[in-house]
């Protein structure tokens, strides 16, 4: 059987506005595409190719005395992003992540992040959505970006998909933009504005840097695809 993946149709994501690129309107987008009532599962290998429908991804961005983490995928199973480097960690969500009640949103973001990096202590900021219509992988999938500011520079890669790790001034990974997936290269651009405009801590900030409760699924029962 096919791996089973979260997505939300991507007709809620176009009402609000679709975009190309990287929005801070968390207040917008956050409580539509996370509403339980919108979600469900479905085989990955039909949602891969499906545009009707876009897998929702968190994307965790590692801080540190204003460095970024940053990485080269070497493998892994979306073979569209392999040889590119990154700012993001995270995956797809599963059924398994409905288990004990969990919200499925946050308990697949705490288990990608755990599979793939063993951290310290660290303070959490949502920042916002990304979304890339131009490319194939990009138009079945809509990131949303958790940055967690870390209490000392210390990352340790779990996932032999991910290689070359390190910390780098903005500036630096401006620099070298082309050798970033497109996400990450939305993120490096808009990355002067969002320091300018917030001030990362715990709990989700929006455009105007307001805190608020996370909205999200809270034991949804969520449809499931058999095919």
């Amino acid at each position: 059987m096919s791996e089973q993946v979260l997505v939300v149709p991507a007709s809620c994501f176009y009402k609000l506005g679709g975009f190309n690129g990287f929005s801070s309107d968390w207040q917008r987008y956050g409580p539509v595409l996370l509403d339980p009532n919108h979600l469900q599962f479905l085989p990955r290998d039909q949602a891969e190719y499906d545009p009707t429908y876009k897998q929702l991804i968190p994307y965790v961005v590692l801080c540190h005395a204003g460095r970024l983490f940053h990485y080269r995928r070497v493998g892994g199973s979306e073979k569209r992003l392999t040889a590119r480097r990154s700012i993001g960690l995270g995956g797809h969500i599963n059924p398994c992540d409905c288990q004990s009640g969990n919200d499925p949103y946050r308990a697949g973001l705490l288990r990608e992040l755990a599979e793939e990096a063993d951290l310290p202590s660290y303070e959490e900021a949502i920042l916002g959505i990304l979304n890339d219509d131009r490319t194939l992988v990009g138009r079945v999938h809509v990131g949303i970006v958790h940055l967690l500011t870390l209490s000392e520079p210390r990352v340790l890669l779990r996932e032999p998909t991910l290689a070359a790790g390190g910390f780098a001034s903005v500036e630096e990974l401006r620099r070298h933009a082309s050798d970033f997936e497109s996400w990450s290269q939305f993120l490096l651009e808009a990355w002067p504005s969002l320091c300018r405009s917030s001030t990362p801590g715990v709990g989700v900030y929006s455009a105007n840097n307001s805190a608020s409760s996370t909205p999200s699924p809270s034991t949804p029962s969520i449809a499931r695809s058999s095919t």
